[in-house]
């Protein structure tokens, strides 16, 4: 089942969601890496199967398979990077701010992609998992690239109809 397909299957009490779907497979704002790269990583930071499969699905014809594999990478290291920075943030103590992580993250450096494309992708999952500090610093990084805004705003806009799509899907 392709995404599109399981966003009509939402309970009607859901049906804004079923609009904001449409809406977002539709937008233009974004090229197709950073649109469908967005939805595979945050359909992984939902850690719904059904919706991972049904975004990969639709996905598939439209990422390389260098994107995709940078989609899982950005879902995968922020599940780690977005834990860690939000309790060095959050922590009273300072010690833990200058504390070395100590923890590899070498796919950051090398994503296989447009640093951009995947900055904007952890962006994105760094939302769905609440890091301020993450978010931030993504920003950052999309800033001195050069890119809008609009793209990071629409970005934010898929994480936040995909992680609500995952949370119904996983209620109804």
């Amino acid at each position: 089942m392709l995404f599109s397909e399981l966003a009509k299957t939402l309970p009607d009490y859901a049906k804004d969601l079923r609009l904001n779907v449409s809406s977002l497979l539709s937008e233009q704002v974004l090229t197709d890496q950073q649109k469908w790269g967005t939805l595979v990583a945050c359909a992984h930071a939902s850690a719904h199967k059904p919706l991972i499969d049904a975004v990969e699905a639709e996905a598939a014809d439209k990422l390389t398979a260098e994107a995709m594999n940078a989609a899982k990478a950005a879902a995968s290291i922020m599940a780690m990077n977005n834990i860690y920075y939000r309790f060095t943030h959050l922590a009273s103590r300072e010690d833990y701010r200058t504390m070395p992580a100590r923890l590899r993250m070498n796919v950051i450096g090398s994503p296989g992609i447009e640093k951009a494309d995947f900055e904007l992708f952890s962006l994105a999952v760094s939302a769905i998992n609440g890091c301020g500090m993450c978010i931030d610093s993504h920003d950052k990084v999309l800033a001195q690239h050069g890119m809008g805004t609009d793209k990071i705003h629409t970005a934010v806009r898929i994480a936040s109809v995909v992680h609500a799509v995952a949370r119904t899907l996983q209620a109804a």
